[in-house]
């Protein structure tokens, strides 16, 4: 099963418009047409077709968490997927501080 074919399913599955698409990969800063979108639904004879790569993916799972959870204030997510907390970071940062001027 390839990304288009997961793609296709889950906006079946989640009763999604096109624009809710655009939106969803808006809400992770990937911007996308609607000629573009409709290009990834079409049959892989069609000239048209396009294939969905794993950027597109990424970032529509990206932002269908963001989407369906809403934007965790202090959190954010990083190129791998990983979760920061910022508060968590900036703690350890002030920690190595006072190590240093002890």
């Amino acid at each position: 099963m390839d990304n288009n074919e997961i793609l296709k399913k889950l906006r079946i599955a989640l009763e999604l418009r096109d624009d809710d698409i655009i939106e969803i990969l808006r809400l992770a800063d990937f911007t996308i047409s609607k000629s573009e979108l409709s290009a990834l639904f079409r049959k892989e004879d069609h000239p048209n077709y396009k294939n969905c790569g794993d950027q597109i993916m990424r970032n529509f799972l990206r932002g269908l968490i963001m989407y369906k959870r809403g934007a965790q204030p202090g959190r954010e997510v990083s190129e791998e997927g990983e979760q920061k907390d910022k508060k968590k970071i900036v703690l350890r940062k002030a920690d190595d501080r006072q190590g240093l001027d002890e």
